[in-house]
């Protein structure tokens, strides 16, 4: 230590004075010596300036329980100031190292965790509200308000916080008036409450100027007037309260208040979602993958989706797994699309529970996505309430053994009460009519019930009323009547209606034989992978049934649909090797292979 510093550290108040001065000038090291000096040799100003230092991390390394212990050692000196600010670092979970603790000490760090401790606090803010501080009686008046029971007292709240209010304390009046709106139930006792709550926000409190936002929005004991919430929600959002920034961003979006803008309302919503708010990343992520002002951006919207997601926001997972389920700005996963719906789902996102529980009954996730998911028992719930969507789950579940043991004449039933209002519920039920599973079979109500639904459109259902008018299954024999269905379905792109037109125009039906159509019909299954027409096709192009024989191409799709186990189309092949030997010459395949 230089002889100078030497000397003012002899001198409590000489080593204060002279801290301070080297302090201004930027003499950290020195400052913080002196200073110290000061406060081991019990200069109560000294101790709670060294608190003061700990707390910002100024002079000294950020340590919060060094800043309570000075303080502590201030306030047992009868310190107002460190009464205050010891009990604003008890509320906040922070404790003093006992007497001759290290400098140090290993559990010196506050966490998020750390449990307020009241009963401490409520000491020294009593303490210093006795003494007449007007901090420590708003901090009573919070204390007695907001702590547990044995502590809690909301009269003796509200008095202690009217006494710092009554000396002009900002938090006095914004705990007065926010005391005095909860208990509010007069529109006279509401504008009482209010002008607290303005003279706190005069003082230019983030608090109370977001308050005032939501009164002017919502009109609470004043007229609507979107144009002043919107002005204290930005001095709240300025000043960094996270509701504030992410109400901003939703009325700047909207135009409420003001011109739309959409740009600026973004950029709040996104602070405030990096503060942490699920609500906002939910905005945001929503804002990305709709589109609109902003252009769509879906790996942005994932980003803010999980953001919010894993918080608990049920409708960003729900988001989420959708994003994973179609493959929009992620990896297309349908196991990991399933882990997002089954959080949403868990927590009670009805449409996150019936995409999940389609997702598993369509067999698109392994088993082990949903394990221990109670699918079976939120379409029971649902289809018990009376809703239809819920009936035809539950009866899929039980027609599939999801969940539960497989009772088809269950699933019958709770099938039957969907198929009141469900296209597909008619259909399946059509179905389990025509094969007599959980019920007598019965083809002619089967018909009726499968009509109903092909008349909405179902184009399985249709295919399912063409096969019934075509074997005159529950209804007269029709061939026409099938053809224009199976012709209506394979336009908009059904393969197995493609592969019926073929057979159909090929022959053996009651109507006129037309080769090239079926043969044109055949290819056009066989080109969209149908392993029967593929037979087909090539078995035609064998025997030049409608044009000249092409053993090359019966060859390629007789080949094909070996491949997907189609084992008539051996015979074909071992035919077509057979022919060049007859004929003198190479067969096709080895023919090509030299081309």
């Amino acid at each position: 230590m230089r002889l100078i510093d030497q000397f003012a550290s002899r001198s409590p108040a000489h080593a204060l004075h002279r801290a301070r001065r080297l302090a201004a000038a930027g003499q950290s090291v020195r400052a913080a010596r002196l200073l110290s000096a000061a406060a081991a040799a019990g200069l109560v100003e000294a101790q709670h300036e060294v608190a003061l230092a700990y707390l910002a991390g100024i002079l000294f390394p950020r340590n919060l329980a060094e800043a309570a212990r000075w303080f502590l050692a201030a306030a047992e000196a009868g310190h107002v100031p460190s009464m205050c600010r010891l009990a604003s670092l008890y509320l906040l979970g922070v404790s003093a190292p006992a007497p001759g603790a290290g400098l140090f000490p290993e559990d010196h760090w506050i966490t998020d965790t750390a449990a307020a401790d009241y009963p401490a606090a409520l000491v020294w803010a009593r303490k210093a509200a006795e003494a007449g501080s007007a901090d420590g009686q708003s901090l009573l008046g919070f204390i007695l308000a907001n702590g547990p029971d044995g502590i809690l007292d909301l009269d003796a709240a509200l008095e202690w916080y009217g006494k710092s209010a009554a000396q002009d304390w900002p938090q006095g009046h914004l705990g007065y008036g926010m005391l005095l709106m909860s208990r509010a139930d007069t529109a006279e006792k509401t504008v009482e409450a209010i002008r607290p709550i303005e003279r706190a926000a005069e003082a230019d409190l983030p608090t109370a100027h977001f308050l005032l936002g939501v009164i002017h929005e919502q009109a609470v004991g004043v007229l609507p007037d979107l144009s002043r919430a919107l002005a204290h929600y930005r001095k709240a959002a300025i000043q960094g309260i996270r509701n504030a920034q992410a109400k901003l961003g939703m009325m700047l979006l909207s135009g409420q208040g003001c011109a739309p803008e959409p740009v600026e309302g973004e950029s709040w919503l996104r602070r405030a979602a990096v503060a942490g708010d699920p609500e906002a990343a939910a905005l945001v992520g929503d804002l990305y993958a709709r589109g609109g002002d902003l252009p769509p951006n879906y790996a942005e919207a994932a980003i803010w989706f999980r953001a919010a997601a894993e918080t608990g926001h049920r409708t960003a997972a729900r988001a989420l797994g959708m994003l994973y389920l179609t493959g929009a700005g992620v990896a297309r996963d349908a196991d990991e699309a399933a882990r997002w719906l089954a959080r949403a789902a868990s927590g009670g996102d009805t449409n996150a529970q019936i995409n999940l529980a389609s997702l598993v009954l369509r067999r698109q996730v392994r088993d082990s996505a949903v394990d221990g998911l109670p699918i079976h028992e939120w379409f029971e719930r649902a289809a018990s309430s009376g809703d239809a969507i819920g009936a035809f789950n539950y009866a899929v579940c039980l027609l599939e053994g999801v969940g539960v043991p497989r009772d088809d004449a269950k699933g019958v039933v709770w099938l039957r009460r969907a198929a009141e209002n469900i296209a597909n519920a008619q259909y399946l039920y059509g179905l389990m009519l025509v094969q007599g599973r959980g019920v007598a079979a019965d083809p002619a109500a089967a018909y009726e019930w499968i009509s109903r639904a092909a008349d909405t459109g179902l184009v399985d259902a249709l295919a399912e009323q063409a096969e019934m008018k075509l074997h005159a299954r529950g209804t007269a024999r029709d061939h026409e009547g099938a053809r224009d269905i199976f012709l209506r379905i394979a336009e908009a792109g059904h393969t197995g209606a493609m592969f019926a037109l073929g057979a159909l125009h090929g022959g053996g039906h009651e109507i006129p034989v037309d080769r090239a159509a079926a043969l044109h019909w055949y290819r056009r299954a066989a080109e969209a992978d149908h392993p029967l027409a593929q037979l087909m096709l090539g078995r035609w192009l064998r025997k030049g049934v409608a044009g000249p024989p092409d053993p090359a191409e019966a060859e390629t799709w007789l080949r094909r649909a070996l491949a997907q186990g189609i084992e008539d189309a051996r015979a074909d092949l071992e035919i077509l090797a057979e022919a060049p030997k007859l004929a003198g010459s190479e067969p096709a395949s080895a023919r090509a292979a030299g081309d």
